[in-house]
């Protein structure tokens, strides 16, 4: 069945169950994890705080916002770098060419984010399991490189 023929029951039963599955995987088993500092839930915002250390900063936190037909992830990667980046924009947009799972952007603010989405029939504790890997491999990666291109430090 299509997306487009679903009714808005099946769309709400969706989205509980994504819920569900969601706040008891990053609630219970990741929060446990050594290397995660903090789980925490926003209902009003329904959204999830990932917080969890880094070897290239001191923490990075991935917020999980869940929508009707999809779960979007994002990092705040940098903020908005001095003017005339153009080698920056072109180094984050050779990236995302090799990226699987995530990638650069840049916000309404100018600031840098690593970003994407997965449709809610997608959604498992492995797929939730893989977002958080890629997104800690590409901070680590990339943070550092990206920071010495922007601020040349």
């Amino acid at each position: 069945m299509l997306l487009e023929d679903q009714g808005p029951e099946d769309l709400e039963a969706r989205e509980q169950a994504a819920h569900a599955l969601i706040a008891a995987h990053l609630e219970g088993s990741v929060a446990r994890e050594a290397f995660i500092q903090t789980v925490e839930y926003d209902s009003e915002l329904r959204r999830w705080y990932v917080r969890f250390g880094c070897d290239g900063r001191d923490a990075t936190t991935i917020y999980f916002d869940l929508h009707q037909r999809t779960l979007r992830y994002e990092v705040y990667f940098l903020p908005n770098p001095p003017s005339d980046q153009l080698e920056l924009y072109r180094f984050l947009l050779q990236r995302n060419h090799g990226m699987y799972g995530a990638r650069f952007s840049i916000g309404p603010d100018g600031d840098l984010y690593l970003t994407g989405r997965v449709a809610l029939e997608h959604l498992t504790e492995t797929e939730l399991d893989r977002i958080i890997g890629v997104l800690y491999e590409l901070v680590e990666a990339w943070f550092q490189p990206v920071v010495w291109l922007a601020y040349g430090r």
